[in-house]
């Protein structure tokens, strides 16, 4: 994305004040568009097959389909598009879910709007965010690690094994896009950052050999 194009947003909250709010805010700022609102998952999915925005601001509780299952399917309908939680549940439980669930970042409603416009443009420009409000709530709330998909257990280990993205989504017949996501998953649900710290992890876990 140049820094000229803007970022292309779709709103989903079934409060019609919330998106009023929302989309008023967003529409004073740079580099920021709003390109629809829905109410409900079944219709967020619908308008992002549609619109193919770049970023989807999700709330957590809709009245059909819950935001977390949109954002599993979201992937499915407009792989462009990224997911960035908007919600008021604070704790730990709900982060994790969002972020296993394949959203990019969870930013709480009463934040700011500057936090929400910075949240909005980190996702986007394809990292991730987390308010940081959430960061103490994550870092306490156990030991209990958390558990990797069977395709980013895949991931985890070509990666070990030296391979670059391009030759990962070869072998795994995925876009390189899917493969940067499982990658930021990973770096998200373990907590490490480097090649070199997923090789370690990777033959802690026994699942390669020096």
């Amino acid at each position: 994305m140049s820094d000229s194009t803007p970022i292309r947003v779709l709103l989903v909250d079934d409060h019609q004040l919330v998106r009023d709010g929302l989309h008023s805010r967003l529409g004073e700022t740079d580099g920021i568009e709003v390109v629809g609102e829905a109410a409900t998952g079944a219709e967020a999915l619908r308008l992002a097959a549609e619109l193919n925005p770049d970023l989807v601001l999700l709330d957590i509780g809709l009245p059909d389909i819950n935001g977390l299952e949109v954002a599993e399917k979201l992937g499915e309908v407009a792989p462009h598009a990224r997911a960035l939680m908007l919600s008021m549940y604070d704790n730990r439980e709900y982060v994790i879910s969002a972020l296993r669930a394949g959203a990019s970042g969870y930013v709480l409603k009463d934040a700011t709007s500057k936090e929400i416009i910075a949240a909005i443009r980190a996702v986007a420009a394809g990292g991730s965010y987390c308010s940081s409000s959430l960061t103490s709530a994550l870092a306490s709330g156990g030991s209990e690690p958390l558990q990797l998909t069977e395709r980013e257990r895949e991931v985890l280990i070509l990666v070990a094994q030296g391979n670059s993205n391009k030759r990962i989504a070869q072998q795994l017949d995925v876009s390189v896009r899917t493969v940067e996501t499982h990658r930021l998953n990973l770096r998200r649900k373990l907590g490490i950052e480097t090649p070199a710290g997923l090789i370690r992890y990777a033959l802690q876990q026994g699942w390669i050999k020096v």
